[in-house]
């Protein structure tokens, strides 16, 4: 299983895109920091998942929803 997630920092309300095996892990690598780019957002919730047999559509996804339209669909249909 591949999930695509979208974080929310409890900080500055921003979003954070990524991709993982294992959510539960994932979320507490961000809120302690060990994540370069999100450290100074922490902490962090799970605003969106969703699951993916298929490692490529996922990658696909996630890049999708880090692009300009990703966006946009994001913030109409996904949150």
């Amino acid at each position: 299983m591949y999930i695509v997630y979208i974080l929310q920092s409890l900080k500055d309300q921003s979003y954070y895109t990524g991709i993982t095996t294992n959510l539960k892990l994932r979320l507490k690598d961000h809120n302690l920091g060990t994540s370069k780019y999100s450290s100074c957002k922490k902490p962090f919730k799970i605003s969106w998942y969703c699951i993916f047999n298929d490692k490529i559509k996922a990658i696909h996804f996630e890049k999708y929803l880090k692009s300009g339209s990703g966006i946009a669909f994001r913030n109409k249909r996904l949150i």
